[in-house]
C-alpha cells in the first residue's frame, strides 16, 4: 500500500532547520563575508579610513562653497527682480489712477448725453464696448465729438493700452521673481545639507583621529608654503630680468638720441612720456591694491559664513568684493562674474591685489598679497586668514585676474 505521506525534501530535519553540514557551511560563509566587509574600506559595513573621511569632508566643503556661489547669484538676482517688480507695481498703480480719471471724464460726457436725451449716447456706448478701439474704428463717433471729448478718448485709449502692457510686464517679472526665490531656496538647502554631512563625518572621529587629521593638515600647509616660496623666487627673478631689459632699452634709446641735439630732444621727450604713462598706470593700480589688501588684512580672524558680505563675516567672493570696494573699485558679487572683470595675467606675473581663482567651476577666490601668499575666507568653520595660494595643491588654481 502506497504511503500517503509526501517525502521530505533532502537535507532538512524539520521546519526551518538545516542539516549540520549545511548549517556549518552557512556559518562559514557568513564569517568569510563579515571579514571581507571589514577589510574593504569605504563599504557600508566598514568605518572609512581617516584619509577617506578627509577627502569626503573636503569634497563636501567644496560642494558647499560652489552651492554658496549659486546662492549668492540667486540672491543678487532676486534682489534686482524684486526691485523691478516693485517699480512696475508703482508704475501700474499710477497708470491705473490716470486711466480711472480718463474713464471718469468720459463718464461725465456720457451722463451729459443722457441728460440731453440723445437717442444714442455715443460715449456711454463706447465705454461699454468689449473693445472700445473697435467701436471707435467702426463708427463715425469722432465726427460727432467735440475736441474736448476727442482728447478724453485719446487719453483713455492711450492709458488703457499702456496700463495693460505694464500689468503684463509686472506679471512676468513676478513669475521670474518666484523662480529666483525657488532657486535661492534650493541653493540654500544644498549648502545646509553639505555642511551637515561634513559635520556628521567629523563628529564620528576619535580624539586620536582628529589629532592625526590636524597633523596631515599641517603637512599640507608646509608643502603649500614651500611652493609659495618657489613662486616668490621665480617672480623675483622675472622682475630682475624685466628690470635689466628695461635698463638696456633705455640705454640704447639714450645712445641713439645723442647724435643730434634736435633728435635727442624729440626722442627723449617721447620716451619720457611713454615711460611716465606706464609708470602712472602701474602706480595707480598699486595704490588701489594696497588699499584692498589693507582692508582684507583687517578682516583676518573673522569667520567664514556662506552668503556673507561683511562687516562681521564673509564668504570668499564677499571678501574680495568688499576689499576692492574699499579701494574704490566695484566688483560683481560672485566668483563666476568676478573672474570676467579685469585682465587675466599669468601666475608668474601676479601682483599684490590680483584675484586668484580656484577649481574648474571657479567656486573660490583669494586676494594675492605677493610671495605666493593670499588672504581669503577659506571654508565653513574657518576664519579669514593669510595662506599659500597652493593650499589645495597647484592643480586647483584656475586663473589670476587683475581688477580694472
Amino acid at each position: 500500500m502506497a504511503s500517503h505521506r509526501k517525502p521530505r525534501p533532502g537535507g532538512t530535519i524539520g521546519a526551518g532547520l538545516r542539516t549540520p553540514a549545511l548549517a556549518t557551511a552557512a556559518l562559514t560563509s557568513m564569517a568569510v563575508f563579515s571579514q571581507s566587509a571589514e577589510a574593504a574600506p569605504g563599504t557600508d559595513h566598514a568605518k572609512p579610513s581617516l584619509e577617506e573621511v578627509e577627502k569626503k569632508v573636503d569634497d563636501l566643503y567644496r560642494q558647499a562653497e560652489s552651492a554658496t556661489e549659486k546662492y549668492d547669484a540667486a540672491k543678487e538676482r532676486t534682489g534686482k527682480q524684486r526691485g523691478r517688480v516693485d517699480t512696475l507695481r508703482d508704475d501700474v498703480a499710477r497708470r491705473t489712477e490716470r486711466l480711472n480719471k480718463a474713464r471718469e471724464e468720459l463718464g461725465s460726457f456720457a451722463a451729459a448725453q443722457y441728460r440731453t436725451g440723445t437717442s444714442a449716447p455715443d460715449t456711454a456706448t463706447f465705454l461699454l464696448a468689449n473693445d472700445p478701439q473697435d467701436y471707435f474704428d467702426q463708427t463715425q463717433l469722432m465726427s460727432r465729438m467735440t475736441s474736448r471729448e476727442k482728447s478724453a478718448v485719446d487719453a483713455y485709449i492711450g492709458e488703457q493700452a499702456a496700463t495693460l502692457k505694464k500689468r503684463r510686464e509686472a506679471a512676468q517679472s513676478l513669475k521670474s521673481l518666484s523662480d529666483s526665490q525657488n532657486e535661492l531656496q534650493t541653493a540654500k538647502s544644498t549648502v545646509q545639507k553639505k555642511l551637515a554631512s561634513a559635520r556628521e563625518l567629523l563628529s564620528q572621529l576619535t580624539a586620536q583621529e582628529k589629532a592625526r587629521l590636524a597633523a596631515i593638515e599641517r603637512e599640507k600647509q608646509q608643502e603649500a608654503a614651500r611652493k609659495a616660496a618657489e613662486l616668490a623666487k621665480r617672480q623675483a627673478e622675472q622682475q630682475q630680468r624685466d628690470s635689466s631689459s628695461s635698463s638696456s632699452s633705455s640705454s640704447t634709446a639714450s645712445g641713439s638720441g645723442s647724435g643730434s641735439s634736435s633728435g635727442s630732444g624729440s626722442t627723449g621727450s617721447g620716451s619720457t612720456g611713454s615711460g611716465s604713462s606706464g609708470s602712472s598706470t602701474s602706480t595707480s593700480y598699486d595704490t588701489k591694491a594696497e588699499k584692498a589688501i589693507a582692508f582684507a588684512r583687517a578682516q583676518i580672524g573673522k569667520p567664514y559664513v556662506w552668503g556673507a558680505t561683511g562687516p562681521d563675516s564673509y564668504d570668499c567672493s564677499g571678501l574680495s568684493q568688499a576689499a576692492w570696494k574699499a579701494a574704490g573699485v566695484t566688483l560683481p558679487r560672485t566668483t563666476y562674474d568676478q573672474v570676467n572683470t579685469g585682465t587675466t595675467v599669468s601666475l608668474a606675473n601676479a601682483r599684490p591685489g590680483d584675484l586668484v581663482f580656484f577649481y574648474d567651476d571657479i567656486s573660490h577666490v583669494g586676494i594675492y598679497i605677493g610671495n605666493g601668499m593670499m588672504i581669503h575666507a577659506p571654508k565653513p568653520g574657518a576664519y579669514v586668514r593669510e595662506e599659500s595660494i597652493y593650499y589645495g595643491g597647484e592643480s586647483i588654481i584656475h586663473s589670476v585676474v587683475r581688477p580694472g
